[in-house]
């Protein structure tokens, strides 16, 4: 993808306009109100006044990046002068010290002791617990039933992300994973917010319940880890591989603590945006029938009803191409968030030491600069010829510099595999009322779930003899 300037905006004079233009609040604590209840509707609010706009939120100024050459100033060319922003940070209560949310020298440390477990060649080793767990999916499904493909993709994904990393089937724990999930989500919208932090120690009872998921799942992961220290046994994951690294410095493997928030953390992110990034392609299809059509034909040509390898993925260039622009219209990782820690431009203003700097992948995949016709659902944007002639932080699912996502290879893999094991099999038919509202927590989920009813492709499917159809 291209990576060359595009930046011909006329700027401001950067002494004259130190700040930049945004929408101005119309009572006191607008928001912080609309930060907890609509953060998507408050930066599209933001995003009228430019690629560079400015709000407060109480004494913190907020600046909103939305030109790709500012952005990957931000993310890669002066990266070292930005660290996480407050969002991460109000994560460590659930995923610790991870690789998400920690900064150097520990970030650098943990990132390279982890790197090998996300090695093309270690991946490709996980391609076949990945395509079996999504063959024991397809056989739980039936022509004419009607279900939540967000909550199924949910399911699927944590079980090949226990598999994947801890060698171990968690789905009889999925319960207690899902309502950590569930409520750390909860508990995100608010604790962003000026002292919300105090709400973890609120007498609530959904702060209580999240409480004690977060213990059993800890119990969970200290478990598995005692039981490998204890035996030795080698095994084929991750948690393997992290156990054995070694920076070659004194002390340099990870202690219990540090294996811990590492699993919590690639299982957490890992499992629910790849299920997020799934349930959005599968909208998609339902409501693109000529792009679910070439699909098929793909499949059915390349695959021919057989199971999908490893080596099948660089021969599905369509498949590929439907799961670029699903990330592009409803990208998981929805907005990045960085402190700035010295001054710095953009768009010829003077961007402020402490500023708190919001890159939207959700606007800039969408705007019509880059993106002809944003809204439309078109997989022919991916082509070689398309992709060079776009800036390259116009798409950026995954962020980018020292702290893109570790688990981008392995997120590609797990979604190329498991679209094409089920779509093989099944068609899904929207059924929810009107357009699914994205809601934009951690990730971006559909709200309230996605209603689907499957149709059986497989032509010894009997329709009439189904006692439910799709309508």
């Amino acid at each position: 993808m291209w990576s060359g300037s595009t930046d011909t905006r006329p700027r401001p004079n950067a002494r004259r306009a130190h700040d930049p233009p945004g929408p101005r609040a119309r009572y006191p604590g607008e928001f912080v109100v609309r930060l907890a209840s609509d953060r998507l509707q408050l930066f599209s609010t933001m995003a009228q006044a430019g690629d560079v706009s400015r709000i407060r939120i109480g004494p913190q100024p907020v600046v909103q990046l939305l030109h790709p050459d500012d952005i990957r100033r931000v993310l890669v060319e002066e990266q070292r002068n930005f660290t996480k922003g407050r969002a991460l940070e109000r994560t460590e209560s659930l995923l610790g010290k991870g690789l998400l949310t920690s900064e150097d020298p520990l970030h650098r440390r943990q990132r390279r002791l982890m790197q090998p477990a996300f090695h093309r060649d270690r991946i490709a080793t996980y391609a076949d617990v990945m395509t079996a767990h999504a063959r024991r999916m397809a056989a739980s499904w039936s022509h004419g039933r009607e279900l939540d493909a967000h909550a199924e993709m949910m399911r699927l994904t944590l079980a090949i992300a226990g598999r994947a990393l801890f060698d171990a089937d968690v789905e009889g724990d999925a319960q207690d994973v899902a309502e950590v999930m569930e409520l750390s989500l909860r508990m995100f919208n608010y604790t962003i917010l000026p002292l919300g932090i105090l709400l973890e120690r609120a007498p609530l009872s959904w702060v209580r319940r999240l409480r004690r998921s977060r213990k059993r799942m800890d119990a969970l992961i200290y478990r598995i880890i005692e039981q490998r220290r204890r035996s030795g046994a080698a095994h084929d994951d991750v948690m393997s591989l992290l156990m054995a690294a070694h920076d070659g410095e004194q002390d340099g493997r990870m202690t219990d603590r540090q294996l811990r928030d590492e699993v919590v953390t690639l299982l957490m992110a890992g499992h629910e945006t790849t299920a997020n990034w799934l349930t959005w392609t599968w909208y998609l299809l339902a409501t693109n029938p000529e792009v679910e059509r070439q699909l098929h034909e793909e499949l059915d040509t390349v695959l021919r009803g057989r199971v999908p390898s490893f080596d099948d993925i660089p021969r599905l260039p369509m498949t590929r191409a439907i799961l670029a622009e699903s990330l592009r219209i409803y990208p998981p990782a929805w907005a990045l968030e960085r402190v700035a820690q010295t001054d710095f431009e953009a768009g010829g203003y003077v961007i402020r030491r402490g500023t708190i700097v919001i890159m939207c992948q959700y606007l800039v995949h969408r705007d019509p600069r880059w993106w002809p016709e944003p809204l439309r659902f078109d997989p022919a944007r991916w082509t070689p010829a398309r992709e060079w002639a776009r800036p390259k932080f116009a798409y950026f699912p995954f962020g980018g510099g020292a702290r893109m996502c570790i688990g981008e290879h392995f997120a590609w893999t797990e979604a190329m595999l498991v679209l094409t094991t089920l779509a093989q099999r099944f068609r899904v038919r929207y059924v929810g009322l009107g357009e699914p509202r994205p809601e934009a927590l951690v990730t971006l989920r559909p709200r309230g779930g996605l209603r689907v009813c499957l149709e059986a492709r497989a032509a010894s499917c009997d329709a009439a003899s189904t006692s439910r159809r799709c309508t």
